[in-house]
């Protein structure tokens, strides 16, 4: 068999993957015009990647499947600065992605340091006035959204970072009797020790970025367990989406919508789509599939794990919800190398984004729901 070129590759693997995007719901209902015309923007998904600008290629690959919008981080930028460069340092992030014609449609993980807020220790004002000279620029520049978490010390975890998949792809595995034995440099931190934490932080930050007009979508824990490591996790159910909204009530305290997560939660995913979706509380969606449970699971393909995307879909949109999207954790597969890196994040290949996003928009185009 020939060696097909890049241009070939990526092209199989974008027609594979829209063949495939055939959800199990049907169509009834929805009557909205797809496809990813801009005319169709108010009233529609915005699909994304988190590809930065200062990668050219990735940028002309982006915009040449269709994905015009962006997710960006900052927190690095930030850290390098003082607080009164912040405005001028997320002013220059902007101009650079609309420079290579990417909107950001929001910023993903803590904008600024915040591992002393979410642990709360000394130091955590001023992490939380950093937090909010943030917000203020993000609000003066246009930048809608946050997606931050409240992980303490241990961020999203997985036991196994390359766990054979499909066809011999690299997936991340979890189990719970594989996490390592002992605590992290912070000891344990109790369940009321850190509700105590996000309390102080969301009526310190809510009230700014409701001002600034920037919504925070808070992420789940992941995985949503108990306890790792002797630090409580606490964002692990909708129970506790309710309490956090109820703490600080606001338009802009919110929820990232994270499928797979929720789903490990033992969530109902199309009646907490359409509970928050109405309300208007999701600001942000994650895509992933996978195989398996809290304790116990494997992440997939978005084709071929426990998820019907149709179904969660169909009940965010029917619920109101038009947020950004985009596809999350997807395996490393064969050809990512095609690109030059030497280091391949797990979960954040080039390919298996495209396969990706290409399976989104099968699914939304044979519902007729409307993205850009």
């Amino acid at each position: 068999m020939s060696k097909l070129s890049r241009r070939e590759y990526m092209g199989t693997l974008l027609a594979t993957a829209a063949a495939a995007a055939m959800p199990s719901t049907t169509k009834a209902g929805l009557n909205p015009p797809s496809g990813d015309s801009e005319s169709s923007g108010a009233d529609a998904f915005k699909m994304c990647l988190i590809w930065g600008d200062a990668d050219p290629e990735l940028v002309k690959l982006s915009k040449q499947i269709g994905v015009t919008h962006t997710i960006a981080g900052t927190a690095g930028a930030l850290a390098s600065v003082p607080r009164s460069r912040y405005f001028d340092t997320v002013a220059n992030i902007k101009a650079g992605y609309e420079k290579a014609g990417l909107t950001i449609a929001g910023v993903e993980s803590h904008p600024v340091p915040a591992n002393r807020i979410k642990l709360g220790l000394p130091g955590r004002d001023e992490e939380i006035e950093n937090y909010i000279a943030a917000i203020r620029a993000f609000g003066k520049v246009g930048i809608p959204m946050v997606c931050y978490d409240f992980m303490a010390g241990i961020d999203w975890y997985r036991t196994n970072m390359h766990d054979p998949g499909r066809g011999g792809c690299s997936s991340m595995s979890f189990n719970i009797r594989d996490v390592p034995a002992g605590l992290t440099p912070w000891g344990r931190v109790s369940e009321e020790k850190m509700w105590e934490n996000i309390t102080y932080f969301l009526k310190a930050v809510i009230p700014e970025a409701e001002k600034a007009h920037v919504k925070m979508a808070l992420h789940p824990d992941d995985p949503p367990v108990p306890v790792l490591r002797g630090i409580h996790r606490i964002i692990t159910s909708p129970a506790a989406y309710r309490r956090v909204m109820g703490i600080v009530p606001s338009p802009v305290n919110g929820a990232t919508f994270e499928i797979a997560v929720y789903y490990l939660m033992g969530a109902n995913l199309e009646a907490v789509a359409r509970e928050f979706g109405r309300e208007k509380k999701i600001f942000y969606i994650h895509s992933r599939n996978l195989h398996g449970t809290r304790d116990s699971f494997v992440e997939t393909f978005q084709d071929n794990g426990s998820i019907d995307f149709g179904a969660v879909y169909r009940a965010l949109y029917e619920s109101g919800v038009r947020v950004p999207l985009r596809p999350d954790h997807d395996p490393i597969v064969e050809g990512d190398n095609y690109f030059g890196r030497a280091r391949i994040h797990p979960g954040y290949g080039v390919l298996g984004k495209l396969f990706g996003i290409a399976y989104i928009k099968g699914i939304m185009a044979s519902l007729n729901i409307p993205y850009v």
